[in-house]
């Protein structure tokens, strides 16, 4: 046996040992490829536990891993991973893990955030965030007194300490780090100026003045929904950006209160909390308006109180509910992560001793789940350990992870919307686009979009005689500076009937904006919503500034499908006299199919007539021709550089699109006459009265007609396009 044999042999082995190690691993045979299909999914579960003398209240740090018991729902799991940290124990920091400037959230999750997992081994991870959005300016000086307190007077030398805040924006200020000077300094720069104080809206009627029916309150809910999202993304963007630590991670955060609005902040609750527990991180949330006196008839921040709400004591129990409303999300973070939560008080020292001692040292247990549903429901932890003397802290629970068919629909649009973000791309589902451009205005684009999903990868359901499914599309196109300027979402129903053998067709999908001249990126996430597999597809897009080119012309469609559109509300240049072109984005077609092309060509250049003098020219002058145009064009099919057909040449004498001063050109080229094969198409374009010339080329491939069939189709039966949108997007 050759050394490459030897090598590929050994590979085999040793994967099909670690398959029959895994917890879960399924083979799947397909008998008539004769090849085999190995799939594997394996999840561990990780729990701290910190285990105390109850006489003495001292850290046990003797045990081992047979000492321990877990149970999930009452199940016993069998422990796959123990450790134990005793981060009192290490050394100090010699050299300080830094990242000079702000990072906003997108370098955080790119990996800049805790980036050397070898110095914080072994270390107490501490991450302070400043919620500065929901802090008024008092608030955020307490809070950063007590983070001042803290650094110079109780942080130890194990302690790794990180700076987060948000305002507008999540931005990693400091990266963890021993230096207390350097620390000091960013915690300083939150003087109290950078709180934006994005306190809770008014809900309907203010306190006190629900007896009153002069007086008029917006009702600020949405508001308040959208704040509350924000402010929980970023806790579970920060815990995502750590998941790759190890060790155990707490975060003390420092809000002003935080008020969920019923289910509405189920999904980004939800996310936070599941972030959380899977990156090993607990949350120690913290009130930084401290011990609040409530006035019973409101204090000088508020106006003076109608009816009798003051006197039967309702504006004194409103007030007391939404303090506690504000609350209520903030224990809810630290309950479910293993943390706690301080109220009510103004010296926020407990805090800070309560992370350190929750974290001296703690044992890790791991194991994976018996129960293999991805189903997303909450499961009940319980550990128990061997001896009666000891007892245990650790958090009581965790949600599963669920699957697609699990998953609520907020939790749907989080996914689409988390992917259109992220810069890897997905590639369950192959995804297509061909964006084009055509004037409409001097300044103004309209740039059709067409988003292309092989048949093949949807899974249709079958409903009697049709196949159903369904595609959500999300996508948006951001210029130069990064900003949006316009996005897509919908949800394509598709219901086609069995003959149409949709396995060999193409889902098309067009959508449209309006754009100025300039530089753009384009980013479509397409998902087929049985599986939940999702496609996506991105591409620069470059809209020309027409005025500084000689011949203004416009993208060359190459359609092999025409359909009916009488919408007279569209824009869109592709639909003609109630019939709308769908461009062939593969530039694939058959023998027995046409070829289609559309153009436009912009401000043709008029010539002089014969008799008429040309007005001598005067400063800042523009002239302009009033005679007739003459444009000539034609297509060449070039196969291996030699021309093999030319269709004969069209000549325009006129605009004949009044509206965008515009010739418009449409060709019907039969492909009969054409071999099967790979072919350059060039359209040459002259314009004869200004003396400008373009010839743009594209590739196309012509293949073999369909095969006859015997029962004639119906009409329309098979089309090579389904659904679609030609209005633009916003």
């Amino acid at each position: 046996m050759s050394r490459n044999r030897r090598w590929l042999a050994k590979a085999m082995a040793a994967v099909l040992v670690a398959a029959l190690q895994c917890p879960v691993a399924a083979w799947t045979q397909e008998s008539s490829a004769g090849s085999f299909t190995m799939k594997m999914q394996s999840e561990i579960v990780l729990t701290n536990v910190v285990v105390r003398s109850k006489k003495t209240g001292e850290v046990v740090k003797d045990l081992k891993a047979s000492d321990f018991t877990i149970f999930e729902n009452g199940k016993p799991q069998q422990i796959a991973s123990f450790d134990y940290q005793n981060v009192d124990e290490a050394a100090v920091l010699k050299e300080k893990n830094t990242v000079s400037g702000k990072a906003t959230v997108a370098d955080i999750l790119n990996g800049n955030f805790a980036e050397d997992k070898a110095q914080l081994r072994d270390h107490r991870l501490i991450v302070l965030f400043f919620d500065l959005s929901s802090m008024q300016p008092e608030d955020v000086d307490r809070a950063v007194d007590a983070a001042k307190d803290y650094i110079n007077k109780k942080m130890q030398p194990a302690d790794l300490v990180a700076v987060v805040s948000m305002d507008t924006a999540v931005s990693l200020d400091q990266d963890f780090t021993a230096d207390k000077a350097l620390l000091l300094s960013k915690v300083g720069a939150y003087n109290g100026t950078e709180g934006t104080g994005f306190g809770l809206g008014a809900t309907g009627t203010a306190a006190g003045t629900a007896d009153d029916s002069s007086s008029y309150v917006a009702d600020d809910t949405e508001y308040n929904t959208l704040n509350t999202d924000r402010e929980l993304y970023a806790i579970r963007d920060i815990a995502k950006s750590l998941e790759r630590v190890d060790q155990r991670k707490s975060l003390l955060y420092f809000s002003g209160g935080l008020t969920r609005n019923g289910i509405e902040n189920e999904a980004s609750m939800r996310a936070a909390t599941n972030e959380a527990v899977k990156a090993n991180m607990a949350i120690y949330s913290v009130d930084s308006r401290g011990l609040q006196a409530i006035p019973p008839v409101g204090d000088a921040s508020t106006g003076s109180l109608r009816g009798t709400a003051s006197y039967s004591g309702a504006a004194m129990q409103s007030n007391l509910t939404s303090n506690f409303n504000s609350q209520e999300v903030l224990a809810t973070l630290s309950s479910d992560t293993g943390g706690k939560a301080f109220f009510d008080s103004n010296d926020f020292a407990p805090a800070f001793q309560q992370v350190q001692h929750d974290t001296e040292a703690y044992y890790i247990l791991g194991f994976h789940s018996t129960n293999t549903a991805r189903d997303g429901s909450y499961r009940h932890l319980k550990v128990q350990v061997n001896r009666p003397d000891l007892k245990l802290e650790y958090r009581q629970g965790y949600y599963a992870p669920a699957d697609f068919k699990h998953a609520k629909t907020e939790d749907r649009e989080l996914q689409l919307t988390e992917e259109l973000r992220s810069d890897l791309p997905a590639t369950d589902v192959s995804v297509y686009l061909q964006a084009l451009y055509f004037r409409m205005e001097d300044n103004r684009f309209f740039v059709p979009i067409s988003l292309v999903v092989p048949g093949s990868q949807i899974p249709f359901l079958k409903n009697g005689d049709r196949d159903k499914a369904t595609l959500d599309v999300i996508g948006n196109v951001k210029d130069a500076q990064g900003i949006i300027v316009g996005n897509v979402r919908d949800t394509v129903k598709l219901a086609l009937d069995a003959a149409q053998q949709v396995q060999r067709k193409n889902i098309q999908y067009s959508t449209g904006f309006m754009l100025a001249p300039g530089r753009y990126h384009l980013k479509f996430v397409v998902r087929e919503n049985q599986t939940g597999a999702m496609g996506s597809f991105e591409t620069d897009l470059q809209v020309p500034d027409l005025k500084k080119t000689p011949l203004k012309l416009s993208s060359i469609v190459l359609a092999s499908q025409r359909v009916p559109n009488t919408d007279k509300k569209t824009v869109s240049p592709l639909v003609r006299d109630g019939v709308e072109w769908i461009p062939n984005v593969a530039h694939v077609f058959r023998q027995d199919q046409h070829l289609y092309f559309l153009y436009e060509v912009y401000d043709p250049a008029r010539r002089r007539k014969q008799d008429e003098a040309a007005p001598a020219p005067t400063p800042g002058m523009v002239r302009r021709e009033s005679g007739p145009v003459r444009v000539l064009t034609s297509i060449e099919f070039l196969s291996g550089g030699v021309k093999v057909y030319e269709t004969p040449l069209v000549e325009a004498t006129a605009v004949n699109i009044p509206t965008r001063g515009a010739i418009g050109f449409q060709f019907d080229v039969a492909l009969a006459a054409l071999k099967p094969g790979t072919y350059v198409c060039q359209v040459n374009v002259i314009d004869d009265a200004g003396g400008s010339f373009s010839f743009p080329r594209m590739a196309l491939r012509v293949q073999p007609g369909a095969p006859v069939v015997a029962a004639p189709a119906a009409p329309n039966a098979t089309p090579a396009a389904v659904g679609g949108a030609s209005t633009p997007g916003r």
